[in-house]
């Protein structure tokens, strides 16, 4: 199973970068930076962004200790009553974020410039079509999360999804799209692909172009109508042909089966209409059908796999056997 991404509190890389953080916050930060590849890349564009900040900082002309003093004028005109508590080191905090606010409009908001704010989709419920800053089409499968930066600034176009959703990329040959999907990397110009990220593994299908799909040191490339797989407990992505369009369903509404074995009808049912279809009788898996299911509601579909192979449907619930 993939362990569940933990997040860290900005304000303490803050305070690690300051320099003011303990022994153990140290340690929790250095931990927190190795538990994944989306940690380390977080916390590196956090530094770039700090340090380039404090350069920007240091070219600007306020002065620190008036700002300050007006900062604490500031909170006392609005609370005169309020008792002054000795915070000690704690002060450096009160500092820097007195200084932050009064240079909001200038460094601050260049900062804004340059490197945008972080924007995150969330399909919910329904499957839902966003256009990214770069023209590039985005189709979420429902549940499925994007999260990029509004400029796309830098050589990449950098994205991160959870769950499931179809791209069609803006070709650009000098700024590559990379999706990083879990522990896999998937790096287009302009193409057309399928990415599905699960516990057990992530999925790339590609319709156009050519799409690399790499773990750590290993990559393989793909061509139209072909897929690659990354498992969990695997460093290598595998490489096969795709020989069907259901991992389409959720955008064409259709699931098209052609001499479509059981097993895979069942599993795409399963994602589909979010119930658990098991198959009771191993000879069944392989059974061919070739049919197409238009809008079809699941009842619908079971009545239909139930008649063209003489299958015979259980169902409790959610849950659902055929023998």
């Amino acid at each position: 199973m993939k362990k569940e991404q933990s997040h860290i509190n900005d304000d303490l890389l803050v305070k690690y970068l300051l320099g003011e953080a303990t022994a153990e916050e140290q340690a929790e930060v250095l931990a927190w930076v190795e538990e994944s590849d989306s940690n380390r890349k977080y916390f590196n564009d956090f530094k770039l962004i700090w340090d380039n900040s404090k350069k920007l900082a240091a070219a600007s002309t306020i002065d620190e200790n008036a700002a300050w003093q007006r900062f604490q004028q500031r909170v006392i005109a609005e609370k005169p009553a309020t008792k002054t508590i000795p915070l000690g080191r704690r002060i450096n905090w009160m500092r820097v974020a007195a200084i932050l606010v009064l240079m909001i409009g200038g460094v601050w908001m260049a900062r804004y410039m340059v490197w945008g704010t972080n924007t995150q989709l969330m399909a919910g419920n329904e499957v839902k079509v966003e256009t990214l800053p770069d023209g590039t089409i985005v189709t979420l499968n429902k549940g499925a999360v994007l999260k990029y930066n509004s400029r796309m600034s830098g050589n990449t176009r950098d994205v991160i999804l959870e769950g499931e959703a179809f791209f069609d990329v803006t070709p650009d040959k000098n700024k590559p799209f990379i999706i990083t999907a879990d522990d896999a990397k998937i790096k287009v110009v302009g193409t057309s692909f399928n990415v599905k990220t699960t516990d057990e593994k992530t999925e790339v299908i590609v319709e156009t172009g050519v799409v690399e799909v790499s773990k750590k040191k290993n990559s393989v490339t793909l061509n139209p109508n072909e897929k690659a797989t990354v498992l969990q407990s695997s460093a290598v992505p595998v490489k096969e042909a795709v020989d069907d369009v259901l991992y389409n369903y959720y955008r064409t509404k259709e699931l098209v089966c052609n001499n479509t074995p059981l097993w895979r009808l069942v599993d795409v049912l399963n994602d589909a209409y979010n119930v658990n279809i098991e198959i009771a009788d191993a000879r069944l898996k392989d059974m061919e059908i070739t049919t197409t299911f238009k809008n079809q509601d699941l009842d619908g579909v079971l009545e239909v796999i139930s008649r063209t192979l003489n299958v015979r449907v259980e169902k409790n619930g959610k849950n659902i056997v055929l023998r």
